[in-house]
């Protein structure tokens, strides 16, 4: 339906404006009416000349599936229909993009086809653990409870995301600033020095001479230094998006000295969180590790478990599979074992979710603190080195010249 702008005086005399989806003006004159406001004017929306072009249309993000999954929980537990949920929630979203993928779900669910089926139509915004949930709670009448526990899951989940990009961002801006920085140097102010001391006809020390080729070699193949490195970058997405390259470089993640432990912290709270909402929704745990594996985000994380979901589908206890896999710490092993025996897998694996959640912002709080000053030590070096390698040959002129 096409989407027109209005302007209008209520009966307070105050003007009043905005946008309404109708089929004609018509529509939008008795919308008003409804609202005791009387129009001045009406105009359909001009179209935009990139709305048709993928890449230019807004991306649905985490934040929004988040608020449209409580909403409807709230709608659904109120006793609202599903489809009228679907329409109220697509009528109010500004985003575009998601309003026209509401739209179609709610089609979709208005000729019968389930809400999880409709939604898996759209794998890139509503993920494989988010439609086994939304069957679960079809299929057991609990749907309201599962958008909940979804809504509560990706906040959580958003949370740790959004911790772990600030703690990378200090670090991410100062290398920017040195790079820029080491850059504006070398191609505008060591030239000026060079042409300075050759004036003077004297050698150059060795420091001063290394800083002045460095620049030379900048100037002249700045385009072979920026081709090489898009050159590596491109290798390296290729070839970790293959089984072997992915599988070497998450290893190499999970095992390093300092990234390592985050890693693997990071690791188990998503696996025990995402394992913990999915049991307690009712999803069967053959299908629940499939889904974790799928979403695990590390290949050797999810080389593990799925060889759990193998050893389980075997008859054997989920404890053991993982103490041989060595991903997982002791502790968790410990505490899944205990679970398990007593019948709470879900409530234990939800304790240890909790804990591992303190362990990864006591994690970056370390490794942001352990940041800082190696930093401030490479930018003092690198910078506080080419000044002095500057200086050198001034610092001997005039010692000749005394």
């Amino acid at each position: 339906m096409p989407i027109y702008i209005w302007k209008g005086i209520n009966i307070h005399g105050e003007k009043r404006k905005g946008q309404i989806e109708a089929v004609d003006e018509a529509g939008v004159r008795a919308h008003l009416k409804r609202l005791r406001i009387e129009e001045t004017s009406i105009r359909e929306k001009p179209k935009d000349l990139l709305e048709n072009i993928k890449f230019f249309r807004p991306k649905v993000k985490g934040k929004d599936v988040v608020v449209f999954t409580r909403q409807l929980s709230t709608m659904i537990d109120a006793g609202l229909p599903l489809v009228q949920c679907l329409q109220i929630l697509a009528r109010q979203q500004d985003n575009p993009t998601f309003k026209e993928m509401l739209t179609a779900i709610q089609a979709d669910v208005e000729t019968g086809t389930t809400l999880a089926d409709s939604m898996r139509k759209h794998p890139k915004v509503y993920d494989s653990l988010y439609c086994n949930m939304i069957e679960a709670g079809e299929l057991g009448g609990i749907l309201d409870t599962i958008l909940q526990r979804l809504a509560t899951f990706k906040e959580k989940a958003m949370a740790l995301q959004k911790r772990i990009k600030g703690a990378m961002t200090y670090p991410a801006i100062c290398l920017g600033i040195c790079l820029l920085v080491l850059a504006v140097i070398l191609i505008f102010v060591v030239p000026v020095f060079d042409k300075m001391f050759k004036d003077f006809g004297s050698t150059l020390p060795a420091p001063t001479q290394m800083v002045v080729n460095l620049s030379n070699a900048v100037k002249s193949y700045w385009y072979v230094i920026f081709g090489a490195i898009f050159l590596f970058i491109w290798i390296f997405k290729k070839y970790y998006n293959t089984e072997r390259g992915r599988l070497q470089v998450d290893h190499m993640l999970l095992w390093s000295p300092v990234i390592g432990d985050l890693v693997r912290k990071v690791a188990v709270s998503k696996f025990t969180r995402t394992l913990s909402t999915m049991l307690q929704s009712g999803v069967p745990i053959l299908d629940a590790l499939g889904v974790v594996a799928r979403t695990a985000g590390n290949k050797v994380i999810e080389r593990a478990i799925t060889r759990v979901s193998a050893a389980i589908a075997e008859g054997r206890p989920i404890a053991e599979p993982l103490e041989e896999s060595q991903v997982f710490p002791p502790m968790v092993v410990q505490m899944i074992n205990v679970g398990e025996s007593v019948g709470a897998l879900d409530t234990m694996l939800e304790k240890v979710a909790d804990f591992y959640d303190a362990e990864v912002d006591q994690a970056v709080d370390n490794l942001t603190a352990m940041i800082e000053p190696f930093m401030m030590v490479f930018l003092g070096g690198v910078i506080g080195g080419l000044v002095v390698a500057m200086y050198l040959p001034i610092f001997q002129i005039a010692s000749v010249v005394s």
